[in-house]
């Protein structure tokens, strides 16, 4: 599987308050990038994996309200994540 415990953990414990703080925004954000670029290098190899092609929309359409809703708390974490993962907006 490409998402360990540890690596979760570490994606949490880098982007969220603390690894066990799996509610943050920036920790989901991360954790929906992560997935998010795991999904677009599976769909490179696998063009008609449709199924896939819809779970990956439906993420990308829960980071952008994630980030929405951080972009409205909090402008500077905002800037400050977008870079750090280098999503473009």
């Amino acid at each position: 599987m490409y998402l360990t415990k540890e690596k979760k953990a570490e994606i949490f414990e880098k982007y969220g308050k603390g690894k066990n703080d799996t509610g943050s925004t920036e920790g989901q954000i991360a954790l929906f990038t992560h997935r998010i670029n795991h999904l677009t290098g599976h769909l490179k190899n696998n063009q008609k994996d449709f199924n896939t092609e819809r779970s990956l929309v439906k993420l990308v359409g829960k980071r952008r309200s994630l980030l929405d809703y951080l972009a409205k708390k909090d402008i500077v974490r905002y800037r400050e994540l977008i870079q750090e993962l280098g999503i473009r907006k």
